[in-house]
């Protein structure tokens, strides 16, 4: 049986033990995955309040802004939470020459599983993050 946090209109987003909430980033135009990173409440706030998607770094232990060092923002245009509110799903734009990956990629799902030791590229870096990193310091 649904629960009123199934299908009702109250945003009650539902945070796991360590205060984090999933959130995938997918391009709005052609529904590429981009990256799967963490949001903390204020995180949420702040990507709804700049329209820029804002994670939580649990290695660095800080709030940060896609694109903050690489300038490859994700602008979200709609955000999404699934039935039972405990996974995020921001549906952005990107600009054709960025990428979402911090090694290059536009996706940072650029590698398929082969079998149970192998994996492969399926994409090609779009940008050099060497340059792109080393210029931003």
């Amino acid at each position: 049986m649904a629960s009123d946090i199934e299908t009702g209109e109250q945003l009650q987003i539902r945070y796991n033990s360590d205060g984090l909430v999933p959130a995938i980033a997918q391009d709005a135009t052609d529904g590429q995955i981009l990256m799967v990173a963490w949001m903390n409440e204020q995180a949420f706030r702040q990507t709804l309040s700049s329209g820029k998607a804002t994670f939580w770094s649990r290695s660095r232990g800080k709030l940060w802004c896609k694109g903050e060092e690489s300038g490859h923002t994700l602008n979200v245009k709609q955000l999404l939470v699934d039935c039972d509110q405990d996974v995020l799903l921001l549906k952005c734009d990107l600009a054709a020459e960025s990428g979402a990956c911090h090694v290059g990629y536009r996706s940072c799902f650029y590698r398929e599983v082969r079998d149970e030791q192998k994996i492969g590229f399926i994409a090609k870096p779009v940008f050099d993050p060497k340059q792109v990193y080393r210029s931003k310091s």
